[in-house]
């Protein structure tokens, strides 16, 4: 019966305004939700079969959900380094939980990058979600696997312990007096019965130096050490050759077979316009060879660290390139050396490549983990899921890891926040339209209840 239809068509408007009223109400609500993407109700008519010639019975209206998980928001700056956005196509990797995930665990995805720091040092945002990602490896690489979700973990930057990093180069800006007079004691060094070693440590057969030059190192344990290089004015021809030792100070620091901790022995060669002469200078061995001094572990072969220190084997490569032999007093420049105590983590630094890392107060930074971003050929077909999230489905497709800004993948925008794609102004427009046609819809059970009211009342 045509009336009936006309009424079930009514019905079938109110419920389809209702879901669009719903899908209004929850983007208004979300307006000032971080990546929140807006949904809409939009409506399809419904066709019968006409099985009556000139007769006609309406289909009335079916409302279809569609969401815009791909649209992008508008992405904002913001005070902390550990807000994330990603600009472009692409997903967080998330789990509900930080420790102990497991290849069961079900893994989701959301560009909500309102993350912080939780009491157990994993990167959390506000809706609970941990954030996943490649844990960096021995050798500061990450092993990026573009399938794998049980490859990434949980990301964590609090148990890293403390950074240290040992001195591997020294630099060495000096003058030696060429000016200075032969050291009476210079006779007997040069047979080779004292040293000047011996004399820092005061042990007998020293020599006293004419000039010495102390550097400052860091161990592998963090710890601080002294090396001097000393030097002594040789009666050469010329004058431009001075004798050169590199010793520990303490000598206890380091076990050598020379005297006293001397880790080297040799000469230091100048040019005649006063500057060095690293091919014939013989301080570290042959003519020429490298500037390395090369420390053994404790336990291991002379030279080494003493065995009671527990110091792993450390190499340290000087540069004497400006050390000079000019007519003025003997005096130390500069001195310059990488390496660095003990230190401890005062900030958390995330990069536009995704690297997590971890920033110490002796300037060391130290790299955790490499945030990967997953894609889906269709993210429009994403299943929703609270805590503005999405479960992977048949109609988004195969999802892939991807490395930030790499085969497709949108980049991530560290210290920002992607804005709601919600536009008020055109939801309120929704909103009035849908209340009309709502009220429409109930006016057209109105109208067909008045005609079969009509209907029942010709018996009357």
């Amino acid at each position: 019966m045509s009336i009936n239809s006309a009424m079930l068509a009514g019905v079938s408007g109110l419920v389809a305004n209702s879901s669009a009223l719903a899908a209004i109400s929850d983007n208004i609500a979300n307006v000032n939700t971080v990546a929140y993407k807006r949904n809409q109700v939009n409506f399809a008519n419904a066709v019968t079969a006409q099985a009556v010639k000139g007769r006609y019975s309406a289909g009335g209206v079916q409302g279809i959900t569609r969401q815009f998980v791909s649209q992008q928001g508008l992405i904002q700056a913001s005070g902390s380094s550990t807000d994330l956005a990603i600009s472009g196509d692409g997903f967080f990797v998330v789990t509900d939980k930080g420790a102990g995930v497991t290849a069961q665990d079900a893994r989701t995805f959301t560009r909500q990058g309102s993350f912080s720091i939780d009491a157990d040092g994993f990167l959390k945002n506000d809706s609970n979600r941990y954030l996943q990602g490649w844990p960096v490896q021995a050798n500061g690489t990450f092993n990026v696997n573009p399938s794998d979700l049980n490859s990434m973990g949980s990301i964590n930057v609090k148990n890293l312990g403390a950074a240290v990093a040992a001195t591997t180069d020294v630099g060495i800006s000096a003058n030696l007096n060429a000016a200075g007079v032969v050291s009476a004691g210079e006779a007997a060094y040069n047979t080779g019965a004292t040293s000047m070693a011996n004399y820092a440590a005061n042990v007998a057969g020293g020599t006293q130096p004419d000039f010495v030059i102390e550097m400052n190192l860091i161990d592998s344990t963090g710890g601080s050490r002294k090396l001097a290089m000393a030097f002594l004015k040789d009666n050469a021809a010329l004058g431009n050759t001075w004798h050169a030792e590199i010793y520990a100070v303490p000598a206890t620091d380091v076990s050598s077979a020379g005297p006293s901790g001397q880790l080297a022995s040799g000469n230091v060669v100048f040019n005649n316009d006063g500057s060095i002469d690293l091919t014939n200078t013989t301080l570290f061995g042959a003519p020429g060879a490298p500037a390395v001094i090369s420390l053994d572990a404790s336990g291991g072969a002379n030279p080494k660290w003493t065995d009671s220190l527990g110091i792993a084997a450390q190499d340290i490569t000087l540069d004497l390139s400006t050390i000079t032999q000019l007519a003025q007093g003997s005096t130390v420049n500069s001195i310059s050396s990488n390496g660095a105590g003990v230190g401890n983590i005062v900030a958390i630094d995330v990069d536009e490549d995704g690297i997590v890392s971890a920033i110490y107060d002796n300037s060391q930074i130290r790299k955790v983990a490499k945030i990967g971003i997953a894609t889906f050929p269709n993210s429009d077909g994403l299943t929703p899921i609270s805590g503005n999230s999405y479960r992977a489905s048949l109609a988004a497709g195969v999802m892939t890891v991807k490395e930030s800004g790499s085969g497709g993948a949108g980049r991530i925008a560290p210290s920002s926040l992607e804005a709601s794609t919600v536009d008020l102004s055109a939801e309120f427009t929704g909103l009035i339209q849908t209340q009309k046609a709502y009220s429409a819809s109930s006016k057209i059970i109105t109208t067909a209840d008045q005609m079969l009211e009509e209907l029942i009342n010709i018996k009357r």
